[in-house]
């Protein structure tokens, strides 16, 4: 069976993902393997729980769960589906709005920017947003893991002491569980479809590579990594540890079009037939795709960690760096004196 008949016999599958709001970037298979590969990279520099046994399986389990919360009605379907993606067109701009190398800050702005080109933005999608959102979630969880188990260590007093112990260990569950949850938006950042106007063949479009039109987001991103993507191969394949310099934005950016740049080389390598069963080369691009979202997972995560040391918590606010040297008790903003 060729990739072309393949995706008319899946119709369900495809149909769901047709609309850019139902589409799930990577199957179960891919975001597992995502968050597990990029969970297990982690470096020695953070901290031990993340690396303890198990965590990084149920990190990669996590990974599924904006997914797996689809269909639980409105308004929360409608606050999240558009988080998955980016449509950029052949110009680099989203929906012919703003470019996406000038994204605002603000998704206030980004809304506003995409309603005055006549674009809606739940069409258009905000992955950028979910993606710097999860990420800053993330430093400020680490920053208050670190305010506990400084104030755990330097806490003379029995009962503070077991407070704190037990506030650095709930902090460890939400940091397991935000990760994971964002480890979800990072590896959809690496599926060239959700970066694309042509999410699901080549659409309306100039074409003049005659490229497919047939609905193969769906079948790509679920059945073909199940059948020919494997986790030890995604681990093999993930690039050097890489810090972000200068704004997560910017990285995040950078990331987004990375991956778009790899669109055209996808409708290529399924106009070739690649992706038919038993050729290489569709399994070569699909591994490369997923170790470049287990790539960033890992590089984003210690970047996270790193930016942490460098904020401040608490109200009024204190430094991290003023907790962990002993020099500020954070029990009293982290148990609430009102």
């Amino acid at each position: 069976m060729n990739f072309r008949k393949f995706a008319a016999t899946t119709a369900l599958v495809a149909m769901a993902a047709s609309a850019p709001g139902a589409a799930l970037a990577w199957g179960a298979a891919g975001h597992r393997m995502i968050g597990t590969a990029g969970a297990q990279a982690l470096p020695a520099e953070v901290p031990a729980f993340l690396r303890a046994p198990g965590v990084a399986a149920q990190i990669g389990e996590l990974a599924r769960e904006p997914d797996r919360s689809k269909g639980a009605g409105q308004p929360h379907d409608g606050m999240r589906d558009a988080a998955h993606f980016i449509d950029l067109d052949d110009q680099g701009r989203v929906l012919g709005g703003p470019a996406i190398d000038e994204l605002p800050t603000l998704f206030n702005d980004y809304d506003g920017a995409l309603r005055a080109a006549g674009q809606d933005p739940v069409k258009a999608g905000w992955l950028s947003y979910a993606m710097v959102d999860g990420w800053q979630q993330l430093v400020r969880d680490f920053a208050l893991w670190r305010a506990a188990a400084a104030g755990e260590r330097y806490a003379k007093d029995p009962a503070r002491k077991a407070w704190l112990a037990a506030d650095r260990a709930r902090r460890e569950q939400l940091i397991i569980r935000d990760l994971g949850t964002w480890a979800h938006y990072v590896g959809d950042a690496s599926q060239p479809h959700h970066t694309s106007v042509h999410f699901n063949g080549w659409g309306d479009y100039p074409n003049p590579q005659g490229f497919t039109n047939a609905r193969v987001h769906g079948p790509f991103e679920g059945k073909f990594v199940f059948d020919n993507a494997a986790l030890a191969d995604v681990r093999a394949g993930m690039a050097e540890p890489k810090a972000c310099v200068g704004p997560f934005k910017a990285c995040v950016t950078a990331l987004l079009k990375t991956t778009n740049a790899t669109v055209v080389p996808f409708y290529a390598l399924e106009k070739a037939g690649g992706f038919q069963p038993g050729d290489a080369r569709g399994k070569t691009f699909a591994t490369e795709r997923l170790a470049a979202g287990a790539s960033a997972l890992r590089d984003f995560t210690v970047d996270a960690w790193r930016a942490s040391a460098e904020a401040k918590v608490g109200w009024p606010e204190v430094s991290v760096k003023a907790i962990e040297a002993g020099q500020i008790d954070p029990y009293d903003f982290l148990y609430g004196t009102d």
